[in-house]
């Protein structure tokens, strides 16, 4: 096993932050993992764990030992008439996984489609999009303790699923590694096209038949034409959640703003689109140093080519003031910040 000293993490992060890890190691397997987290040298070193690194924000150099998860892997592991099990790796593409149920017809992850970073981060944020979330799917996950290096299983009630949260990004936040990951899909899909421009954008494209492959083609297509590409321009994706209020908070601020946009969740909240709370206040495509706000898609914090971890935390901060001032709501970070 490999343990690298002061690599730059630029490759490892979708922002393309230039920062360094003091020490690093890519691990393949479980047993890989087992081995580095029973080495005395490193037990008391703090420890960060990546996988595609498309949701963290790195601000400064990480002085203890980053562990690149890329366990390979998927199959199909037990089925019946109406459903499919499908295990992967935990550092497996989340869209490579996508692609291999559209292609077999289970339905279920489609509207998943073409969402950043790895199979075992997917299960930290609670991935969603277009009206679809990872739990609507999620089986089981496994992985290993840092502390004791003991293997675990969890179901779907242990991972205390919310929206863009679970319980590793809280109670077991750096106390736990998820090596892979299983979702139960339908072998009948129920498609649903009935978030945002999904089905305009599927009728404008007049399929003669619509399915998974369609549904994943069309949000693949959306996707890619709202947000900037990593590879290119560096970022994270959704930088922001989308606020709750209460409905009473909510229509008084319909009252104040026209054209406020709020979604009803049946909870006595109203989700607040934080792009248009953002768009707004007058950030989005503002240039700010080596950052600013994407031009499409105003949640989306970008790297020019220079930035720091630093200057796009600090134009979080000014977004988040603006939001606060005008309408009172506080922008609480998708993004990880280390």
């Amino acid at each position: 096993m490999k343990i690298n000293k002061n690599i730059s993490l630029k490759s490892y992060n979708t922002f393309g932050i230039d920062v360094k890890a003091k020490f690093f190691s890519e691990i393949y397997d479980e047993s890989q993992l087992k081995e580095i987290l029973s080495f005395e040298e490193y037990k008391l070193l703090p420890k960060l764990i990546l996988g595609g690194g498309s949701n963290v924000l790195l601000t400064k150099d990480f002085d203890g030992l980053v562990l690149k998860i890329s366990i390979p892997g998927i199959e199909v592991i037990n089925e019946n008439d109406k459903t499919v099990i499908v295990s992967a790796g935990a550092g497996e593409i989340w869209h490579k996984l996508v692609l291999f149920c559209v292609a077999k017809n289970y339905g279920g992850i489609e509207n998943l489609s073409l969402i950043p970073g790895t199979v075992g981060a997917a299960p930290m944020q609670n991935i969603g999009a277009y009206g679809q979330e990872l739990k609507d799917v999620f089986d089981n996950l496994s992985g290993i303790y840092i502390e004791n290096g003991e293997s675990a299983v969890f179901q779907k009630d242990d991972c205390n699923f919310a929206y863009r949260d679970s319980i590793f990004k809280n109670k077991l936040k750096d106390k736990f590694i998820i090596t892979g990951v299983s979702v139960r899909l339908r072998k009948n899909p129920i498609l649903n096209l009935d978030y945002g421009n999904v089905k305009y954008e599927i009728g404008k494209l007049g399929y003669d038949r619509i399915g998974v492959k369609e549904v994943s083609e069309v949000i693949s297509k959306i996707r890619q034409s709202r947000l900037p590409d990593p590879a290119v321009i560096g970022n994270a994706g959704s930088f922001f959640k989308n606020p709750e209020v209460s409905e009473e908070k909510f229509n008084q601020l319909k009252k104040n703003f026209n054209g406020i946009i709020g979604f009803k969740l049946g909870n006595g909240k109203v989700k607040v689109p934080a792009g248009w709370l953002i768009e707004s206040c007058g950030w989005k495509g503002k240039k700010v140093g080596n950052t600013g706000s994407h031009a499409k898609q105003s949640l989306v914090l970008i790297n020019y080519g220079n930035a720091t971890g630093e200057e796009v935390l600090n134009l979080a901060k000014e977004i988040k003031k603006s939001v606060l001032n005008k309408f009172g709501i506080e922008l609480k970070e998708e993004v990880n910040i280390i």
